[in-house]
């Protein structure tokens, strides 16, 4: 779920053709729903004939792949900014989803939503006030507080309920928040273009997982699961890794940063909504709470209604 690096403002958008901006909102829903779905097809895979790890490779194969042209230029590791590109690493690549692909073994796809993009800036907003000294306004500061409420609900109700094991999962989803945040917090700092940053992920991440993510599709493959492997590659990789990619890029292009940021507020919900014909998982009340808070944070957190238009 990585972002691209060149936005644009908020005031370019408002100038933009109407058309241009149909576009805008077009590829802006077409990545969120992306995510949405990614959520539960992870979700679906671990608990399926899929091991975290087996997914993962499916996961950075293709972006290793089809964005080599871009790493190429720069090489098995960059020559500058190298710091920066570990943290987009250990924030985004294998590692990081090995631990949101195990916590999905113990949580729905409902808490993933709320946990996982929507506590995500929640963490960056307070490492940039305690960090960079970054100033809030008020809008920003409520959805940060619906965010924060998102999440204590959740994360609530696995401590009251400790044998379902589901505060396991949301440790491991919150841990997982925090190290993408330290990605979108590194990612501009790189001093690189989006596909060689994404590329270079990949490529690292598939040389970790490959010991033990090939094999298991190999095994997969000789027991009869080679439709789940396809549809994995297809999810994981293709939509997922490049084409969400590409289209909240056209989206930041047409919409501006802010406005685009915001649709990142449906994520948990279309997961939800996915998840109830897909998993048969129905949202508790927590859930939706959790839903509800940070979807609403996380549109206010991105200061798009702080702006007038």
């Amino acid at each position: 779920m990585q972002k691209p690096l060149a936005p644009r403002a908020t005031g370019a958008a408002d100038a933009a053709p109407l058309n241009g901006r149909l576009v805008g909102y077009g590829c802006a829903l077409l990545a969120v729903t992306i995510w949405g779905a990614w959520i539960v097809s992870t979700r679906h895979a671990v608990h399926g004939h899929l091991p975290p790890a087996t997914i993962g490779w499916l996961r950075f194969i293709v972006p290793a792949t089809m964005l080599a042209p871009a790493w190429l230029r720069v090489g098995p590791w960059p020559k500058r900014g190298l710091v920066p590109f570990l943290f987009c690493f250990f924030g985004a690549g294998g590692i990081f989803f090995l631990v949101v692909a195990n916590a999905m073994r113990f949580v729905p796809a409902a808490d993933v939503g709320p946990l996982l993009p929507g506590t995500m800036p929640l963490v960056v907003a307070v490492i940039s006030v305690l960090v960079f000294r970054e100033w809030l306004g008020t809008a920003r500061a409520v959805g940060f507080i619906c965010i924060a409420l998102g999440v204590v609900t959740l994360s609530g109700r696995g401590l009251f309920e400790p044998e379902d094991g589901a505060w396991r999962g949301h440790l491991l989803l919150l841990c997982g928040a925090t190290m993408w945040a330290g990605y979108t917090l590194a990612f501009r700092r790189t001093g690189m273009k989006a596909t060689e940053v994404v590329g270079l992920i990949g490529l690292w991440s598939v040389l970790i997982l490959t010991p033990t993510g090939l094999p298991g599709v190999v095994t997969a493959v000789r027991e009869g699961y080679g439709t789940e492997v396809l549809f994995q590659l297809l999810m994981q990789g293709l939509l997922s890794g490049v084409v969400a990619l590409v289209a909240f890029g056209i989206a930041i292009e047409r919409l501006g940063s802010s406005r685009a940021a915001a649709f990142t507020g449906l994520v948990p919900a279309l997961a939800a909504l996915i998840a109830v014909p897909v998993l048969g998982e129905h949202p508790d009340t927590a859930a939706i709470i959790g839903v509800i808070g940070t979807g609403v944070g996380v549109a206010l957190a991105s200061g798009a209604f702080s702006r007038a238009r």
